[in-house]
């Protein structure tokens, strides 16, 4: 096995890459071509240790921009022209950042809305996008969805991922699909779903249903056919409290997967662990208080509290509690509550807390990581602690929790990112 697989030498050497050094291009691209030809799969298939906290995420956009560099494999090439090759190369590039945990994720809201025949973007080397000019459906033609075909195209593709991945790495795979929300903005336009939330949130909760009978559902029930003992991961960022505020995104997107899990004869292997912006439901709950001190005969508020969004986020990802970076109440409240609950801790990292072109001044940046990380590590490992003395007794994932890297990118700061490994590394161990 190649030493650069060790951390941190695999991260001092995707950041030789990241300033053009020559010779970490050539050990780079030495590595890609082994990985690829299957020379690596027995380290893929090395389960990762029950008696440590985690760090895992998505990597295929950093994966992505490695292939471009280095092969010229362009973005609809590397997705869609050998998914045995794209789940190498994901799970390389979690070796080489010193991930033991395997994630594997792809362009989920692209792909999930171009199965329904939605005109997508594909660049170079950036991550496909629907075209938000060109939306599939609108109020005239929406109850013309239809279920697509499952055999070939994109639903084929994942399938290929699923079953590559299972057959590498011997572990039951994941189904990552837009939750219904998602979906809909993705394929009715982004300002158009928000503009109907306003004007007729009945349309809106009938068109969600319909695309998670119609689109989902089979998908879905296909996968479970195959990986009884697979999940399927619904992502639903446009659905979020940040987005279409607390009250919308409790009664209209997380209720329409609700509704998804409970129709499903598997429903409690389906979960959506991706809203964010839980802080909203304090700044309108701080605007409510000054509201009723001034008019305290109108002193009415339908907005959630964060409690109550809390419980309406566990309805739709019941086996573990997850605090992403653009939640921003403070982790101590997750870690009660994942206490409180009896079940594991995922702590998310974002994409600008590592971002590269945004540090000013790098011993400053670096020493908020080292602090910020010990932070992340110690408390997933208090909770694990905590829940194991209370009777937790699941062993396997998502046990027994993770500091998870919401984005990575080729302009990721691989130094900071080191620093965060090497707290989870020295803190971690249960």
């Amino acid at each position: 096995m190649s030493n650069d697989l060790n951390f941190p030498n695999g991260l001092h050497l995707l950041h030789a890459w990241q300033c053009g050094d020559k010779e970490a291009e050539q050990r780079l691209r030495a590595i890609y071509e082994e990985a690829v030809n299957g020379s690596y799969d027995a380290l893929f298939a090395t389960p990762p240790p029950s008696d440590r906290v985690h760090v895992c995420g998505p990597v295929d956009l950093l994966a992505l921009t490695i292939m471009f560099r280095l092969y010229g494999i362009t973005s609809e090439a590397f997705y869609k022209e050998d998914a045995e090759r794209f789940i190498r190369c994901s799970l390389i590039t979690q070796r080489l950042m010193g991930m033991p945990k395997q994630y594997i994720s792809w362009p989920v809201y692209g792909f999930t809305a171009e199965a329904m025949g939605q005109t997508m973007i594909y660049s170079d080397q950036y991550s496909p996008g629907t075209d938000p000019d060109d939306a599939l459906f609108n109020q005239e033609n929406w109850r013309q969805v239809t279920t697509p075909a499952l055999g070939s195209g994109i639903p084929k593709l994942i399938a290929e991922y699923c079953d590559s991945y299972h057959r590498l790495t011997k572990q039951p795979p994941v189904l990552h699909l837009s939750a219904p929300y998602s979906l809909a903005a993705d394929v009715f336009g982004q300002e158009a779903i928000v503009k109907a939330l306003i004007d007729d949130a009945d349309f809106v909760a009938a068109f969600l249903d319909l695309l998670a009978e119609r689109v989902l559902s089979p998908w879905i029930g296909q996968f479970f056919a195959a990986y009884p003992e697979g999940w399927v991961e619904l992502s639903d960022a446009s659905g979020s409290p940040l987005f279409i505020g607390p009250e919308n995104c409790t009664n209209i997107a997380i209720a329409a997967s609700q509704r998804l899990r409970q129709s499903h004869p598997l429903g409690t292997r389906i979960y959506d662990a991706n809203y964010r912006g839980d802080y909203v439901t304090r700044a309108q709950e701080n605007q409510s208080r000054r509201s009723r001190r001034r008019s305290p005969a109108k002193a009415t508020s339908t907005t959630p509290s964060l409690q109550a969004l809390f419980k309406a986020k566990d309805s739709v990802c019941p086996d573990y509690v997850i605090r992403l970076a653009e939640d921003r109440i403070d982790i101590s409240f997750y870690e009660e509550m994942a206490i409180q609950e009896n079940k594991p801790l995922f702590l998310g990292i974002g994409a600008t807390q590592v971002d590269r072109n945004s540090i000013a001044d790098f011993e400053s940046q670096n020493e908020q990581t080292r602090e910020f990380s010990r932070e992340y590590t110690l408390a997933v490992k208090r909770v694990a602690q905590t829940i194991a003395q209370n009777g937790y007794e699941n062993r396997s994932s998502p046990w027994p929790g993770n500091l998870y890297f919401e984005d990575i990118s080729a302009e990721s700061s691989f130094k900071l990112i080191e620093t965060i490994f090497s707290n989870v590394f020295e803190h971690g161990a249960i």
